[in-house]
């Protein structure tokens, strides 16, 4: 079996919360959130940031939490300090948190303008309390999706990391469409699953599959609401729809935005998303367009990846303090 971690964490952690208007959203989800700071031993002077996003139904915060045969997240970041594979630097884990359960980082008028939030007042309020000399991101799936995008649309990141981050939309989330399609219609459509999901005392598997759709919607297509982008009888595409959600497929924002800080991006050979097809054309068109990036594919699926921080934490850390 996995070796459990019975590391006593040596740094402090700490936490704090502000409210920002840029989150307002049409959820009712607060504007206050929470963030967990993490500050190993041998932190002096201004030092590097990597902040933690999470994939889809965690938040940051959550990966600080015991688990069995398994560690941390901060006590990863200890470990990998100890052994001397990273120096000292500041671990960041936000509540990134929505009420349909996940956050793809991007600015919405549903879920709220995410993007916004990491890129101007998260990174203030950090730079207000410690002393920073640089960010950088790191996430898996949704979270991998943020770092890479995130990457490419602002200029204030110093590195980014994307473990098996979505990619290749029509594979991701095409086939994924006529399941959610049936869910939603035995409730008489969106509004009526969301009702259904809000009143609910357990969801099921088909309920979280199909809510994740919805908060692709929500994140991906500029309506008010959402909607499935299916016509709702023969589920077929809706073009308008549709060409909104793929704009925002990596492989269609690296033809506008090209100038990416130094990436990193894995993805295991497996992945039940298929999302290994979406990365493999992504690093081919990196390739063509002659944009550094560091790629490696992994004999592995879309799950029990984490032990995959352990080299592109160090990169990142490496990374920063070299072109700093």
């Amino acid at each position: 079996m996995p070796q459990h971690s019975f590391e006593v964490l040596r740094g402090e952690s700490t936490r704090f919360s502000f409210s920002s208007t840029v989150l307002e959203n049409t959820l009712g989800d607060p504007l206050e959130r929470e963030v967990l700071v993490h500050i190993p031993p041998g932190v002096e002077g201004e030092v590097p940031c990597i902040i933690y996003l999470a994939p889809y139904t965690g938040t940051g915060m959550g990966r600080a939490n015991w688990r069995a045969f398994d560690e941390t997240l901060p006590q990863r970041f200890e470990r990998l300090i100890r052994e001397g594979k990273m120096g000292p630097c500041i671990l960041v884990m936000p509540d990134t948190f929505t009420s349909l359960g996940g956050n793809q980082f991007i600015d919405s008028s549903v879920m709220g303008k995410w993007g916004t939030w990491l890129a101007q007042d998260l990174q203030r309020e950090l730079s207000a309390r410690y002393p920073i000399s640089g960010f950088a991101l790191v996430g898996k799936s949704s979270g991998g999706y943020g770092a890479l995008v995130r990457g490419m649309m602002d200029d204030c990141w110093d590195a980014v990391a994307c473990h098996s981050g979505d990619c290749g939309f029509n594979l991701l989330y095409g086939e994924a469409m006529a399941s959610s399609l049936t869910r939603v219609e035995q409730f008489s459509g969106v509004e009526g699953f969301l009702t259904h999901v809000k009143e609910s005392k357990s969801l099921s598997h088909d309920d979280f599959h199909t809510l994740m759709i919805c908060a692709m919607s929500a994140s991906y297509d500029p309506l008010e609401k959402i909607e499935l982008p299916v016509d709702n009888h023969f589920c077929e595409f809706i073009t308008e729809r549709w060409d909104n959600w793929l704009a925002w497929d990596p492989l269609n924002l690296i033809e506008e935005y090209q100038d990416l800080p130094p990436t990193w991006i894995d993805v295991g050979d497996r992945d039940q998303y298929h999302i290994q097809y979406g990365i493999r054309l992504l690093v081919a068109r990196l390739n063509e367009l002659s944009i550094a990036h560091h790629h490696e594919e992994f004999s592995g699926t879309h799950s029990g990846i984490d032990h995959r921080l352990d080299l592109s934490l160090p990169w990142l850390f490496k990374t920063m303090t070299s072109t700093s």
